[in-house]
């Protein structure tokens, strides 16, 4: 049996070959369109029995099955995977277009919507329809015959140039690499970093240390190299990848002006006066205008913050290390001087008190006594050796859900942290579907039979994605369409994940999940308090960074002049906001990948966003014990059990008692 088409369990990795991907989808498409003609019958009255759940029915198998390649194309990729991919990728996005411009659907549901049965539907499944309605209108189902046809090209175009933004973006970081011969070249790089180095090299039947643009490799180098000409030779690979200064075939400015120019026709079709406004229909932020009103607020709070940093930076930079022209790629290496020379620790040694085994154990701990849950090793079909897999328990041994965790870097796997979902929680015939995620890093591998060592800030990476984890595995929402991360609007789904990370600056957590590399002792409470103290290090410097980026986002959506390339946008705002201006062949948009590539469009202020939510959810904590089970509980029942099933901000209330105020971010980032 095609293991793509197995949904009885977990998916069958082991067993899956690019030859299973389209016969699968054939098979499930053709199914889903059946049901879809089945359910817009004539003469039926809609009920949610008869026409929402079997389409829920047939669309989460096909939605399980092309999640399972998607995810293998983000973490397994090969030519052959690829091909498969990229040849189903506009049959898939070509289904769901038609299926949100149905009219005999949104006919449907809107008589749903107004039949005598909506009353007896529960609150998620009204939540439901009445998203449905919404992204109906969204889709395009209320447009002419005509502009149905090509919001459906659209769509199908849109899909296929941010897969290939994603793929140009992963073979041009594959590709580059910089040997180096002299062991005088690498002075300050830690030892564990050039051990790896040492043994890429060995693969390639090459002497020396072999340095890549993968962030376990690209980062230490920016950080540590004395070597000033080494950190620029990498900088300038690293922010000209997929541009005009590499391989054309692989270079993202045409891709980015079309994804640019087909949201503008998108969003024109469906009435909208710019794609921004289409990305905020669905989310907290009402208008466009409201959410730069946001950036620019927090922008002239964290401001003078940002040119203090600066100021010490370049201060320190002429007169400690000798470098007085501080230039972009001196900034991570200088940071570094700073931070060890004000408060005596380095990044590499706090690094050597945070093993694999004891970080996770920590981790669990925490939610284990917030929410009196238990987290176990399990076992299940993996896509690498490297993968683990735990499963998530009550008091009463009842299975919560389970979880995939794959921490490592390597060349088949897209860069940066992420979370998605593998089987959603919903009630069947059978009972309870336990919901299932994935947890992906890309950290350094273990070398020489030792644990693997995070960075503290690899830690707060680690906690982030565990709580969207979460937010996935602890809901207790039945419907599909709201449960989980289901339906929740975008600039809220950040909450969970960066509330998480807020109890790796606990000194009663953090302490229980270090033990050191060599001599197995605790984190001193001594350099825990310098790591304290040097918390907000640059958090000025790093926020407008932040705020730099959502406003070209936003800008870039919303009111960008014709003519004006998003290279020049991106320059105009970082006059406006930056600290740090980067070199003129800094290509920045060219990465973008969260914008490009990853759902973000018009919506990168969430992260923003969010953190004033989480910051002032987890003051709760602050003010009542920070490992409370009481309000642990509180925000579990509130919050994250609720998926989509109500509006964010209704949950935010009904945790915390009031709305949302900045206060608790300026103060967690030392701004207040």
């Amino acid at each position: 049996m095609n293991p793509l088409l197995d949904f009885s369990g977990l998916p069958r990795f082991a067993e899956i070959r690019p030859e299973h991907v389209t016969p699968a989808v054939d098979e499930l498409l053709a199914a889903c369109r059946q049901t879809v003609e089945h359910c817009v019958t004539e003469g039926v009255e809609p009920t949610w029995a008869d026409f929402v759940a079997p389409m829920e029915d047939a669309n989460e198998k096909l939605s399980r099955a092309w999640g399972q390649v998607s995810h293998l194309h983000s973490v397994m990729d090969s030519p052959e995977l690829r091909e498969a991919y990229n040849a189903n990728l506009p049959t898939i996005t070509e289904y769901y277009a038609a299926l949100g411009q149905h009219e005999g659907l949104f006919r449907k549901f809107k008589a749903l919507k107004n039949s005598t049965s909506f009353a007896s539907l529960n609150s998620a499944q009204k939540k439901i329809v009445e998203n449905e309605l919404r992204d109906f209108k969204l889709g395009g189902a209320e447009l002419p015959e005509a502009e149905k046809k090509r919001f459906m090209e659209i769509q199908q175009e849109l899909a296929a140039l941010s897969a290939k933004f994603e793929e140009n973006l992963l073979d041009a970081t594959n590709a580059f690499s910089h040997v180096v011969e002299n062991r005088d070249d690498l002075t300050g790089i830690p030892e564990d970093v050039l051990e790896m180095a040492a043994e890429a090299a060995r693969m390639d039947g090459k002497a020396g240390w072999k340095f890549t643009l993968h962030m376990p490799s690209y980062l230490p180098v920016m950080q540590y190299a004395e070597k000033r000409s080494l950190r620029e030779t990498l900088y300038r690979a690293y922010v000209t990848r997929v541009s005009e200064f590499g391989d054309t075939k692989l270079d993202n400015t045409p891709l980015i002006s079309q994804i640019l120019k087909l949201r503008d026709e998108a969003a024109k079709l469906l009435g909208f006066d710019n794609y921004a406004e289409v990305s905020l229909e669905p989310k907290m932020a009402e208008t466009p205008a409201q959410v730069l009103e946001f950036l620019t607020e927090l922008g002239q709070r964290a401001r003078p913050y940002a040119e203090n940093d600066m100021v010490e930076l370049r201060e320190f930079s002429s007169k400690e290390i000798g470098v007085k022209d501080l230039q972009a790629w001196d900034i991570a290496y200088a940071s570094e001087k700073l931070r060890v020379a004000r408060y005596s620790f380095s990044d590499h040694e706090v690094k050597q008190y945070f093993p694999e085994p004891q970080v996770l154990a920590g981790m669990f701990k925490v939610v284990e006594t917030i929410y009196g849950l238990h987290i176990r090793p399990s076992s299940a079909p993996t896509w690498h050796d490297s993968v683990k897999f735990f499963e998530i328990t009550d008091h009463g041994g009842q299975k919560i859900g389970e979880f995939y965790l794959d921490l490592y870097a390597r060349p088949s796997k897209r860069g940066g942290a992420w979370m998605d979902d593998a089987i959603t929680r919903r009630r069947k015939d059978q009972g309870i579907q336990t919901p299932v995620a994935y947890l992906n890093c890309n950290y350094t591998a273990p070398l020489g039979g030792k644990p693997a060592l995070f960075t503290h800030d690899e830690v707060i990476t680690l906690f982030h994605e565990f709580g969207h984890g979460l937010h996935h595995l602890l809901t207790r929402i039945e419907d599909l369409g709201v449960s989980g991360i289901n339906g929740v609007e975008w600039d809220a789904v950040e909450l969970p994940s960066q509330f998480m990370e807020n109890f790796c600056w606990e000194w009663d957590v953090v302490r229980h999940m270090t033990r050191h590399a060599d001599t197995g002792e605790q984190l001193p409470k001594s350099l825990f308090d310098k790591m304290l103290a040097a918390k907000n290090f640059q958090s000025g410097m790093q926020t407008v960074r932040q705020i730099e980026f959502s406003l070209f986002d936003m800008h870039l959506h919303f009111d960008l002049p014709p003519g004006k390339t998003a290279l020049q946008l991106i320059n105009e705002i970082r006059q406006q906001v930056a600290v740090i201006i980067p070199p003129d062949y800094n290509r920045f948009p060219n990465n973008f990948s969260h914008i490009f590539a990853g759902g973000y469009a018009a919506g990168y202020y969430s992260y923003k966003w969010a953190e004033v939510l989480s910051a002032d959810a987890y003051a709760l904590f602050e003010e009542n014990g920070v490992l409370n089970p009481e309000i642990g509980h509180r925000f579990w029942s509130e919050i994250l059990a609720q998926g989509g099933a109500r509006p964010a901000i209704e949950s935010f209330k009904a945790f915390r008692g009031r709305e949302p105020t900045i206060d608790a971010l300026l103060r967690h980032n030392g701004m207040a």
